[in-house]
């Protein structure tokens, strides 16, 4: 995927190794919901890798110094529901000053496309680095329309972070928002028919919460 300079997968071994562990079936479910938070906190250093910092003056113990801070208005978190909340939770403990926003959509299983039944985001969006959540990014029909309704609310500058992309996917975001950064732990090889990611790990929102 060397060709998408847009994309960025995070190789870490500890990724990868904890991603392993969330693929095999047989994982209970408090445990794949704490590998995801475990793993959301490293796709998070990837994903705020460019905010932008100023410097304030400080008094250390041994002298004043001009230090790094963030700058600007508080970066902004929007889970995509319901299973972005997986990211969201280890996320904000890495960044507990985020705003926090939700874009509810379910997929149509018989047309695949999203369906949308809530909307709440943060103010001042076009201030703010805006990161959207969702484990996977699938077909990218649901992608596409949280980050369409980020841009009417006024987003300009937003990453997607997600667990797991297919090729499938990434090419639909593409064509949609090509201005919009993927940060993701593994490209899977295709979606099966029913838009699943194939080989994957069945479907992120169930696992977490033992649904079926």
């Amino acid at each position: 995927m060397s060709d998408i300079p847009h994309l960025t997968i995070v190789d870490h071994p500890l990724v990868q190794h904890k991603l392993t562990l969330m693929r095999e079936k047989e994982t209970p479910t408090a445990v794949f919901r704490q590998l995801l938070r475990e793993i959301s906190q490293f796709l998070a250093y990837e994903v705020t890798r460019d905010l932008e910092l100023e410097t304030k003056r400080i008094e250390t113990p041994m002298e004043a110094m001009d230090a790094p801070t963030l700058a600007g208005r508080k970066l902004a978190l929007i889970s995509i529901l319901r299973a972005g909340n997986g990211l969201l939770d280890g996320m904000l403990e890495l960044i507990p000053s985020a705003r926090v926003g939700f874009v509810g959509l379910y997929r149509d299983e018989k047309t695949l496309q999203p369906v949308q039944y809530y909307f709440k985001v943060p103010e001042f969006m076009d201030e703010r680095m805006v990161i959207a959540v969702d484990p996977m990014l699938a077909t990218g029909n649901s992608s596409v329309a949280a980050i369409d309704l980020l841009k009417k609310a006024g987003a300009t500058n937003i990453r997607f972070l997600c667990l797991l992309a297919s090729p499938e996917g990434i090419a639909r975001m593409k064509e949609a928002h090509p201005d919009v950064p993927i940060v993701t732990a593994s490209v899977d090889s295709h979606l099966n028919d029913n838009g699943y990611i194939v080989p994957g790990l069945g479907d992120a929102g169930d696992r977490m919460y033992g649904t079926k």
